[in-house]
């Protein structure tokens, strides 16, 4: 072979080893992207979401539910479940340990914004709404339905003995009456002492309970009335009646998710995702789930999961 034959073909194998040289970068710098992207995806993952309730049997479910939506949306969920009564739970969301928990509209106003009764239910949404982003930017999603008003219950026995069906008519006889609420309904203003300067309702005697053994005292004739939820399925199981408020004391309390500001920013979609269940719990349904738990003895998660996977929104 001549030289320059030679180093004609020593040129071509240059040639044809650059491009393989090329061609191996190229996969480099193609893999370092791919790379680069799943780190960037690693980092910009969905927040972790700290889902809150207050103690009792509806707020547990309701509580259940938020973190099983979030979850189904590929959220990672810390639960504080049963964190504490109204005050603890709420500051918890102001402070920033928990991110959303489901509240009443007339909680909101009374016990903690201090405001005045509001009997409107539009009305009193669209105020907490405004006063919570205003004072501590927390944001009120739609209600999904039901109203957990409280309501004076006595026994469906005693009302028919006695003739009442509403809380004035039994003002008369409350002074031979034991009369049996939560602890935070003893104190809030929207609670027992609003109710007797409402009504000029004095009772007997005033017991503090938890609700479970309230319940359990006037089934057994340990109390005469009560300081009810509305949506408590131990009332009609329980042979209960709720008197009419026919005052209108108790402003409408009607169950949504509260959110902070700080997660809305991050994460938008959050309050797309727990908006499903606007307006899709109604009274009887929401007593009904309480009773799963208060009288089957179901567990909160499970009674929520199950409800959310018949009404399919989650899988």
């Amino acid at each position: 072979m001549s030289c320059a034959a030679l180093s004609k073909e020593i040129s071509g194998e240059g040639k044809a080893m650059r491009k393989t040289w090329i061609r191996a970068l190229v996969l480099v710098l193609v893999l370092l992207l791919a790379a680069a992207g799943c780190g960037g995806k690693q980092a910009a993952q969905k927040p972790k979401i700290v889902v809150g309730s207050k103690q009792f049997t509806e707020q547990q479910i309701l509580g259940e539910m938020v973190a099983a939506l979030l979850e189904d949306a590929g959220y990672p969920v810390e639960r504080k479940i049963g964190l504490g009564g109204t005050g603890v739970v709420h500051q918890a969301l102001v402070s920033g340990d928990v991110n959303v928990y489901v509240e009443y509209t007339g909680t909101g106003l009374t016990a903690i914004l201090k405001l005045p009764v509001m009997t409107d239910p539009d009305q009193v949404y669209e105020k907490v709404k405004e006063e919570y982003k205003a004072k501590w930017d927390l944001h009120w999603l739609k209600p999904w339905g039901f109203n957990n008003t409280y309501c004076v219950t006595i026994r469906k026995e005693d009302a028919d003995k006695l003739g009442v069906k509403t809380i004035s008519d039994l003002v008369p006889h409350a002074g031979q009456m034991v009369f049996a609420c939560t602890h935070e309904f003893a104190t809030r203003p929207d609670g027992l002492p609003g109710l007797e300067k409402a009504y000029g309702i004095k009772f007997k005697e005033v017991k503090s309970m938890d609700p479970g053994l309230m319940y359990q005292a006037i089934a057994e004739k340990q109390v005469d009335a009560i300081g009810a939820f509305a949506t408590d399925g131990r009332i009609p199981a329980l042979g209960l009646f709720n008197l009419v408020d026919d005052k209108h004391y108790f402003p409408p309390y009607y169950a949504a998710p509260v959110v902070r500001g700080d997660l809305l920013k991050k994460a938008p979609e959050v309050a797309d995702i727990l908006n499903k269940l606007a307006g899709a719990i109604d009274d009887a349904t929401m007593a009904q789930l309480n009773l799963q738990v208060d009288q089957q003895k179901k567990a909160p998660v499970d009674v929520a999961r199950s409800f959310l996977k018949e009404r399919g929104l989650i899988k």
